[in-house]
């Protein structure tokens, strides 16, 4: 059959995505944009003036549909993670409801791959192991997932039970939030995962060490991909933790990099963290704060003294 071709323009998109999100922020000022064309609404306080989410959503679609021309599809739930299951279900034009009690139920024998944030690999590393449904997910043991996983070990096993405490974080408080970042444009257009996942590395521990030397701690990993044909897109993950570590900071860009296909080869990469705190939030469950940075810092001398990446990490996994 023949086939048309239609050439993209990304200023339009971005002029449209803006239009959508203001659509949006008449519902309530707690919009966080997660993409071009993604967002997520937090209406806890917004139910008494237009009714109920549901109404609020339906609301939402009908205007986008009248004044866009486009379709979209929303997940109502009580978490971020459970709504972006719940606009998955339905493409396109979809709206799923998931209700507190009904979703033990509905995740029972859900693939973990409709969870966001479990890509192809990580499925693949999951089923190796006889775990194939979220249900089977959250009934694993912490301990097994840790060991098997190391730190995301524990979030997978809540990703399984359905459960998600970020918050939804308005997008006038991001663009006054501070942030560090790095990036780098490669020797060459490249698609092998091995060095991608190198550069990820080198951009991570970058981004660390300067949030250690002004001492930050941060709750929000970006990661920023630019493909041979220059289209650029960030990404990012809002965390429950503090972090300041580029170990902690690798894995979480390389989950991201990891939950998105790639069609083209990649000429740029950048990380960051935003969200930035000067004090220790929280600590590790598992680990003493004073260590933990102690050894960090002597990363740092060593590497200051020595020359970057004399002392690294000895694995990505």
């Amino acid at each position: 059959p023949p086939l048309i071709l239609v050439e993209g323009d990304h200023s339009k998109y971005t002029e449209t995505s803006a239009r959508i999100f203001s659509i949006m922020k008449d519902y309530t000022p707690l919009v966080e944009v997660a993409s071009i064309d993604e967002a997520y609404l937090d209406v806890t306080q917004s139910q008494l003036l237009f009714k109920s989410a549901l109404h609020i959503a339906q609301s939402v679609k009908e205007r986008i549909r009248e004044k866009e021309r486009l379709t979209c599809s929303i997940g109502v739930a009580p978490n971020k993670l459970l709504a972006k299951l719940g606009s998955r279900l339905q493409k396109p034009d979809g709206l799923v409801i998931i209700e507190k009690e009904k979703v033990e139920e509905i995740l029972k024998d859900l693939p973990v791959s409709s969870l966001h944030g479990i890509g192809p690999k990580l499925e693949e590393a999951l089923k190796s192991i006889g775990i194939s449904t979220c249900g089977q997910l959250g009934k694993v043991h912490v301990s097994f997932l840790k060991k098997r996983f190391g730190v995301i070990g524990e979030r997978l096993q809540e990703m399984g039970l359905g459960l998600d405490d970020s918050p939804v974080v308005p997008f006038d408080e991001e663009e006054d939030a501070k942030s560090i970042s790095h990036s780098v444009t490669l020797e060459e257009d490249t698609s092998n995962s091995n060095l991608l996942r190198k550069v990820l590395l080198q951009l991570s521990e970058r981004v660390s060490r300067r949030m250690r030397k002004d001492g930050f701690y941060g709750r929000r990993v970006v990661l920023t991909v630019r493909y041979s044909d220059f289209y650029t897109f960030s990404k990012q993950k809002t965390l429950s933790r503090w972090i300041n570590s580029g170990n902690e900071i690798f894995r979480e860009a390389l989950e991201i990099f990891e939950s998105l296909p790639h069609p083209k080869p990649i000429r740029l990469l950048g990380v960051g963290v935003s969200l930035l705190k000067k004090e220790w939030c929280q600590m590790d469950l598992f680990e003493r704060k004073d260590k933990k940075e102690k050894m960090l810092k002597t990363m740092d001398r060593v590497n200051e003294r020595f020359g970057d990446w004399t002392l690294t990490w000895a694995s990505l996994h």
